[in-house]
């Protein structure tokens, strides 16, 4: 399963990703003059990166790893918290919404898609109606090592599998920023707290 740092980098590219939607976006943008954090979505992409990485806080939970949080129920809940949040900051609700979620289910979609050599194999993607586990089988991220992750042989496992998320998730990181910029860049900023008429996208 793909390690934590790139869990967030998919959290930060969904992020950037539904920044390219048409609609009501300009209070996305940084002033001119604005830091590269500021431009990079600020808090809320800082968030997405979180969210991307969020359900594997259940290693604290020890024999439920890849169960409850990795589910489409944990999925739904992260929605409904992101929508009550926007909305109570008047923020695009149905924008804000997908951009939490997705960020979150991306943690599912990377494990579906990475090795596991720790059974059960996969995750329970359907948690709480369904028990089964599901994983791909196509190993497209490495297995990263949690035990004795200090010591020499997990390290360079660990380096490997970072190394090779970068390779694979970099670039589209990289492509999304560049679209995001010139989509953006049409769109002058929003100073004040859009009124409640404009939270719907």
């Amino acid at each position: 399963m793909p390690s934590p740092i790139g869990h967030a980098l998919a959290g930060i590219a969904v992020a950037w990703t539904v920044d390219l939607v048409p609609g009501n976006r300009g209070w996305r943008l940084a002033p001119d003059r604005g830091t590269w954090y500021e431009r990079a979505g600020g808090g809320l992409t800082l968030l997405c990166a979180g969210l991307g990485a969020a359900p594997d806080l259940d290693l604290v939970y020890p024999g439920h790893h890849r169960s409850f949080s990795h589910g489409l129920g944990a999925v739904l809940c992260v929605g409904l918290v992101a929508a009550m949040i926007a909305a109570n900051a008047k923020r695009p609700v149905v924008r804000i919404t997908i951009m939490c979620t997705a960020a979150y289910a991306s943690h599912l979609l990377l494990d579906w898609l990475g090795a596991d050599t720790h059974p059960p194999y996969g995750l329970q993607l359907l948690w709480p109606f369904d028990g089964h586990w599901f994983i791909s089988g196509l190993d497209i991220f490495r297995q990263t090592e949690l035990r004795r992750f200090w010591t020499p042989g997990p390290i360079v496992i660990n380096v490997r599998a970072i190394v090779q998320e970068f390779a694979i998730l970099g670039p589209i990181a990289v492509a999304l920023w560049l679209v995001r910029i010139k989509a953006l860049a049409g769109h002058p900023p929003t100073l004040a707290r859009p009124s409640s008429r404009n939270t719907r996208n």
